[in-house]
């Protein structure tokens, strides 16, 4: 590792994935703690965090359920001043461990681009291609990438069996994390489905199932690390499964011949810049029984808890936690450098 650095930890904020927030922001500050570097605690909602308000916070693991839409209601505003505080303006970089909303749509990337500070992960461009699945799987589809076929809300049940057939992923457009998400079976049940998942976003994806072994592929800078497979109960790796320990199995590296490792790790990269994406991602994917792979969506800014995947990917590269934190913000400083000579 390089030299000590300054570094504030962005977390936890008003969207619907605000718990895993808080727990990756937990893993983060302290691996970077372990690293030696100097670090700051910040509730993008609540602004910079206290001792006690840290330990308070950071503690809390992730419920089975997404936080309700009121208690982020109350949050929501309190963190409006955040760019002014001084002690972020003296900081050499700021890492995002925010998921959904806006610390990954490009919102907040937008305001640190105006601020000139340095931030991990992809720039306001690559936040929200990504977040917008919608217009990801097009620029996947002309980049060579396979991706499930899929139609935007309002739609018939007609359109579907047509174009989509059953079952049929019903999910908000920029959403992460699952929320919202449904797997609809019948005709019948697609209505209800759609209006469930437009409690979330107001653009909901209606997508081919791909039934199949689920598999992802962490990329840090321009390499694709190991690839990992997630084996669970559910026809789904859906947000309960995903947060509460003891409901997945996730294999580093995955079972999976020479040749098809080079070839979905090969998509993941095309998939990465494709999107334009920066620093780091983690792309995932369905492998089909007849062994083709397909690109499900991009993750700008993978979770970071305790069970994330994108920190066991990078352990079985045989980095540790505090050497993959250290490594993603020295990847942002050299970016924003970079930017600044252009």
């Amino acid at each position: 590792m390089g030299s000590k650095l300054k570094v504030a930890v962005l977390f936890g904020g008003t969207s619907s994935e605000r718990d895993v927030s808080i727990a990756s922001g937990s893993q983060v500050v302290k691996a970077l703690r372990a690293a030696g570097h100097d670090v700051i605690a910040v509730d993008t909602a609540t602004g910079v965090l206290g001792a006690a308000d840290e330990q308070r916070l950071l503690t809390a693991g992730v419920a089975p359920a997404p936080p309700e839409e009121s208690a982020l209601e109350a949050l929501s505003g309190g963190g409006a001043n955040l760019l002014q505080s001084g002690e972020l303006n003296s900081v050499d970089v700021i890492f995002l461990a925010l998921h959904g909303g806006s610390g990954e749509n490009g919102t907040l990337q937008a305001l640190l681009d105006l601020a000139g500070v340095a931030y991990i992960g992809s720039g306001v461009l690559g936040s929200a291609v990504a977040m917008d699945k919608d217009i990801a799987k097009r620029l996947m589809l002309v980049a060579g990438v396979p991706t499930p076929g899929w139609v935007m809300a309002p739609t018939t049940t007609e359109v579907v069996e047509r174009e989509i057939g059953w079952p049929a992923i019903v999910k908000p457009n920029k959403q992460g994390s699952t929320v919202g998400l449904t797997i609809v079976r019948e005709s019948a049940a697609l209505a209800k489905a759609i209006e469930d998942a437009y409690r979330h976003d107001d653009e909901v994806m209606v997508e081919q199932f791909i039934p199949g072994r689920e598999l992802t592929v962490p990329i840090l800078g321009n390499d694709a690390l190991p690839v990992g497979e997630i084996i669970v109960e559910r026809e789904i790796f859906d947000y309960e499964t995903k947060y509460q320990p003891g409901m997945a199995q996730e294999i580093f590296p995955a079972d999976l011949s020479g040749p098809q490792v080079i070839e979905v790790q090969r998509l993941a990269l095309m998939t990465h810049r494709a999107l334009k994406l920066g620093g780091y991602s983690r792309i995932d994917f369905r492998m089909a029984s007849d062994g083709r792979f397909w690109c499900l969506e991009a993750n700008t800014l993978p979770g970071m808890t305790a069970a994330s995947l994108f920190p066991k990917g990078a352990a079985a590269a045989g980095m540790s936690f505090p050497d993959v934190v250290d490594r993603i913000c020295r990847l942002a400083i050299e970016e924003h450098q970079r930017r600044r000579r252009v």
